[in-house]
Formats: C-alpha cells, sequence, structure tokens
C-alpha cells in the first residue's frame, strides 16, 4: 500500500492512500490500511489528496481517510471513476470535492504547485508527479514502465523528464519494484501477441482470468475474441464493475454486440465463447476458484475448456494458484500461466529503464520507493552507479521523516505506525485480537473448569477441553496431573481466603507452566473457578 504525505509552509498535501491484503494467516482479516493517526491529527491543514492512479495500493484506503478529513481528491477521470465505486460502498456522510486532472497539466493545490505527467503502467490514465518549490523539483515516479507500443498509446513522457533534469531536480522518489530485473520490460502489446496465439489454437471455451483494473489486458482480450467471432461472457463482481467504468469513460472499446449475459451464454457453442473473470491469484471466493472446485452454480469447467491466469504469481499466493491449476486440470482443463507461456507482463520499469529515468531527471537526491527493502537498496546501489552521490541516496521504511532545507536533505526521524485491519464488514479490528487469533491458529486453546469448596480450600474436580490443542483422550489423561498442580498451587497462596479472580489467575499461570512443560507450546488458556461444597461433575 502507497501514502505519501508532504508538509510545506503549514499545509498538508497525500500523495496516494491505498490498502494491502493481509496474509491467508490472518484469519478474518480482508484489508490492511495505513496508520494515518498523523493526518487525523493535522486534518484542518489537509489541502488535497491526489491519486496517480486507480490500483487498490493506491487509491484503496481513501474512503476511510475521508470519513476523517475533509479535502479535494485529485485524480485522473479513470482514477475518479473507480474510487467513485468506492465510496459508494463506504459510505462517507459528506459532499466529496471530486476534482479532474489530466496529464499535462499544471494545478495549484494550496501552496503545492503541480504538474501532472503522462506515465505508462498496467491500468490506464496514470499520471506521475512534478512538484515544484522554491528549492527545486521533486519528482514522483508514482508505478510506472516505459512501454514502447502501450495498447492505449499513451507512451510516458520522456521529453517532460528531459526537461524537469534541465530545469533542476532535487528529490526523486522512485519505484523500485523490478529493479533486480535486467533489461527491458515486455510491452502489453506482446502479452496481446500470446494470447492472440493461445485463442487461435483452442478448440473449446476460453477462460481469461486476469486483474479486473488491467483494461489494456481486457481490451485484448476482447480484440482476439472479436477476430475469431468468438462472444464474450464477463464474470465476477469486480470484474463487471470495471469493465463498465472503463466503457462508459471511454477507456475500453466493447465492439458491437460481443458482451452476451450469462443465461445467453449457456446456449452458446464452447468454440464460440470467451469468460474473462477474476481469480488469477486463487482467491477461495473468486469465481475462477468456485468454478474449478464444482462450486459455481452456472458454469462448470467442461475438457476441452482452456484457461488462461493472464497475471503473474504473487509472493505468498503460490500455494493457492497451484492448487487451483491442479483442480482445473482435474475437471479436464488445459491451463496456461506465466511459466509456460508469455501471457503476462509486468507494469513495472525494469533495470535500463529505471537506468534510462535517473539518466533523464538528474536528481539532487535520490529515495527509492515501492518495493522490499531489498529492492531500494539494490535502486540505491543503481542510482550511485548513475552518478548519485552515496550519501545523497536515502533507504527509508515506512515512517521516515525527510526534511529538505535549503537545498539539503536528512532524516529527522522514523515515526512509530501501526496498521490497521478491517474485518469483510469493514469494521476495524484491534491488534489484541488480532494476536488472540494467531495464537489460537497455532497453539490452540484449552478451558478449564474447576470446581471448588473455598471452605477446605480443596479443588473437588477438574476438567479440561482443548480444542485445536488436545485430542479428547489427552484431556482426559491430563487432568489429574492437572488437578494436582492447581490444588499445590492453591495451598502456596497465603492469606485467607482469595478472591475466586486471583485464584483464577494463579490457575491460568500453572497451566501455561504445564503446557509448556508436557507440550512445548503455549496455547491460549481459559480458567473458570464455581465455588461448590459439593462434587457437581
Amino acid at each position: 500500500m502507497n501514502c505519501h504525505v508532504y508538509e510545506k509552509d503549514g499545509q498538508v498535501l497525500l500523495i496516494d492512500c491505498g490498502v494491502a491484503f493481509p496474509s491467508d494467516q490472518l484469519l478474518g482479516l480482508e484489508l490492511k490500511i495505513p496508520d494515518l493517526r498523523w493526518v487525523y491529527e493535522h486534518k484542518d491543514q489537509v489541502v488535497g489528496i491526489v491519486l496517480t492512479h486507480g490500483h487498490e495500493d493506491h487509491i484503496g484506503a481513501v474512503p476511510f481517510l475521508l470519513q476523517e478529513v475533509d479535502a479535494p481528491v485529485y485524480g485522473t477521470r479513470f482514477t475518479l471513476g473507480l474510487l467513485q465505486e468506492k465510496l459508494d460502498e463506504v459510505r462517507v456522510h459528506r459532499r466529496l470535492k471530486l476534482q479532474e486532472i489530466s496529464a499535462g497539466e499544471r494545478r495549484q493545490i494550496g501552496n503545492f504547485d503541480l504538474e501532472f505527467i503522462q506515465t505508462s503502467h498496467s491500468i490506464a490514465d496514470v499520471v506521475s508527479i512534478a512538484l515544484r518549490t522554491e528549492q527545486g523539483i521533486i519528482y514522483h515516479s508514482s508505478d510506472f514502465k516505459l512501454d514502447p507500443t502501450p495498447v492505449d498509446g499513451k507512451r510516458m513522457d520522456l521529453n517532460k523528464l528531459a526537461r524537469l533534469g534541465e530545469e533542476g531536480v532535487l528529490a526523486f522518489f522512485s519505484d523500485s519494484t523490478n529493479v533486480e530485473q535486467e533489461g527491458y520490460t515486455p510491452s502489453e502489446k506482446e502479452v496481446g501477441k500470446a494470447l492472440m496465439e493461445i485463442f487461435e489454437n483452442a478448440t473449446g471455451r476460453i477462460i481469461v482470468a486476469s486483474f479486473a483494473s488491467h483494461i489494456h489486458r481486457v481490451q485484448q482480450v476482447l480484440d482476439a475474441a472479436k477476430s475469431l467471432d468468438r462472444k464474450v461472457l464477463i464474470m465476477g463482481r469486480s470484474m463487471e464493475a470495471t469493465t463498465r467504468i472503463a466503457a462508459e469513460l471511454g477507456y475500453l472499446s466493447l465492439p458491437g454486440t460481443i458482451l452476451v449475459p450469462l443465461q445467453k451464454a449457456k446456449n452458446i457453442p464452447p468454440e464460440k465463447l470467451v469468460v474473462i473473470t477474476t481469480g488469477s491469484q486463487g482467491e477461495p471466493l473468486s469465481v475462477l476458484a468456485r468454478i474449478a472446485r464444482g462450486e459455481h452454480k452456472q458454469l462448470k469447467v467442461i475438457p476441452g475448456d482452456t484457461v488462461v491466469l493472464s497475471s503473474k504469481f504473487i509472493p505468498g499466493n503460490e500455494k493457492a494458484i497451484q492448487n487451483l491449476i491442479n483442480d482445473l486440470y482435474r475437471r479436464g482443463a488445459e491451463v496456461f500461466y506465466e511459466k509456460v507461456s508469455e501471457i503476462h507482463c509486468s507494469g513495472h520499469a525494469s533495470k535500463e529503464e529505471l537506468k534510462l529515468v535517473l539518466s533523464l531527471v538528474r536528481p539532487r537526491y535520490f529515495i527509492p520507493v515501492h518495493g522490499e527493502y531489498r529492492h531500494l537498496v539494490k535502486h540505491k546501489q543503481l542510482a550511485m552507479q548513475m552518478g548519485v552521490k552515496e550519501e545523497r541516496c536515502f533507504v527509508v521504511e515506512n515512517g521516515a521523516v525527510l526534511e529538505f532545507k535549503e537545498g539539503s536533505a536528512r532524516v529527522l526521524e522514523r515515526m512509530e505506525l501501526m496498521p490497521e485491519f478491517l474485518d469483510a464488514n469493514r469494521m476495524r479490528v484491534p491488534s489484541e485480537i488480532i494476536k488472540g487469533r494467531l495464537r489460537l491458529a497455532y497453539a490452540g486453546a484449552v478451558f478449564v473448569s474447576v470446581a471448588l469448596d473455598r471452605e477446605r480450600n480443596q479443588i473437588l474436580e477438574l476438567r479440561m477441553r482443548g480444542p485445536g490443542a488436545l485430542l479428547e483422550e489427552e484431556d482426559r489423561k491430563m487432568e489429574p496431573e492437572a488437578k494436582a498442580r492447581c490444588q499445590a498451587r492453591l495451598d502456596s497462596i497465603k492469606g485467607n481466603r482469595p478472591p475466586v479472580s486471583e485464584i483464577e489467575n494463579e490457575f491460568r499461570a500453572e497451566m501455561r507452566r504445564f503446557f509448556k512443560a508436557r507440550l512445548k507450546t503455549r496455547p491460549m488458556i481459559f480458567v473458570s473457578v464455581i465455588n461448590v461444597q459439593e462434587k457437581v461433575f
């Protein structure tokens, strides 16, 4: 997720505010959003929120930000179209101020003098930003690649970057994602050629899974389908919404009557149908995953189907994608994916492209962003090879505060940030609850019920249940020893008739030691003491 905060002359400007998606280990969590506490504390100083493009990791948290911050949002037409869809889902109880911008435009937002530069990426209508200050230009690249033959014909404006370099760039904040990739990132048009070859050889139905936001990829699928006289069915909520928005705003061309609804698609011969959907990352609730498992009510995989996963294997999703591919093969489909066919290319610049942009921009200071820490380090090394002095390259992590003063830069501090997590209902989940879920997932829980005769200070009965920690027969075998240890702990408590809450705490501590010694684990322990004067179990 991306969120950059610029402060100048007492005013605050945000560039992007996105989300990330928690790993499968964080059960029940749907979204991860930035720690925006500092922004909320200075919300009266925020003069604008500028969006570079419409990917989730750049716009996904804006609806939550706008619940607290009343500021105008600036973005290109397609970016604002995607944002509006999200704002309709997360109701913001104030009048929204959405301001359309376009590449080549220069605009004053409060004290900030911004110029928007045409940029190429894996989504339509992307801009990078030149922020002009008295000390020089700060160039914020956002995500980019140098595609020589983009599907929409909009190449990155390298002439503008060269002019910025001549004018004087104080600092360059640059995308680092693909710094480890040698050479140049392939053009999106090359993917179109690979897709066309697969389509021409397919004898049955074709199912293409891609990211919904990758409108250029969707366009090439539509064009290939049209050239082979196939109809197209679009499935999946996000894919349907994004293609609708893109078509309405003029970013997606829908040839003639190529689209068909689901009910009509059922009657079209397999060799005449293409299905475009989401689920390329093996998301368990996606249309493609449900089709692969045979759980989708309207659409089933049939022998002879060709399935194309037109995206990369995002780290952390490999196992889910492999399971998806196996399920598809079990049902008779032929599957094409990145490792066996050139059906995906990155939206990020590779090493030679990064070098070219550095040579044009010629920054005084260089700050690599957007990537793993190793990517930032390698990008710093690349900048040094291109002539930027080491002391003027800053590898900073989330929370770093970088100050530019009188033409010089330094790191002031690093704020301790705690990202927020949201569940499926978009409710915030406190970190304490997340920690508890993880402990339950890894070590289970043990519930200990104790019948205690307070008059005689004697445990009458102790029962245990250990879901996720103990088998049922283990519960019974361990109860006598657990009872003896708790009785010994009770006998050691000094004072006359301690409160039940204190006894429960003592028993809980004893059970922790007991399970650590016996099972080498630390399950969550829940103890309930019942004061009785006769046996109740």
